[in-house]
Parts: C-alpha cells; sequence; structure tokens
C-alpha cells in the first residue's frame, strides 16, 4: 500500500515545492508567517480600498460597503455629532 518504495530521483532537478518526498521539519512555522504575510497584505490592501473607495452614485439601500467606506463613514459621523 502507499504507492511503493520510494526511488532514487535525479538530484540536479529543482523544485519550487520541495522536490521529492520532502518533509520539512519547520513546516509549522513556515505556514504560521505565511499565513501572518498574508494577512497583513490583506490588511493593508482592505484598508487602501477602504480610503479610496467613492461612490458617485448613492445605493438605494445600504450595502457593506458603507460600513467601513470613509466616504459613509464620515458621513455617518457627521450625523452623530448633529444629534448631540
Amino acid at each position: 500500500m502507499g504507492g511503493g518504495a520510494r526511488y532514487p530521483y535525479p538530484k540536479e532537478v529543482w523544485s519550487p515545492a520541495g522536490g521529492w518526498w520532502t518533509r520539512p521539519s519547520n513546516w509549522k512555522t513556515n505556514t504560521a508567517i505565511m499565513f501572518a504575510g498574508i494577512i497583513g497584505v490583506s490588511y493593508g490592501v482592505w484598508t487602501v480600498s477602504a480610503e479610496k473607495e467613492y461612490r458617485y452614485n448613492e445605493p438605494i439601500r445600504p450595502i457593506p460597503s458603507m460600513r467601513w467606506t470613509k466616504q459613509y463613514r464620515d458621513r455617518r459621523a457627521d450625523k452623530e455629532s448633529d444629534k448631540s
């Protein structure tokens, strides 16, 4: 079971995935670092996108991006300060 024994493979072949039968000892650390990197980049893209997003036509009904877009956050803050 399992596809047979490991066979000899060419050592000069390079693979970005690590080659044949790779089992890096620090795979958990590598995975955590990449996960943190992906989260960091995603947060940065999200923040820049929310700051630059602007709608020229007002939506008819509320849409999710109105919660974090700068255009509507400023408007909501103005309304709350007018009520006080």
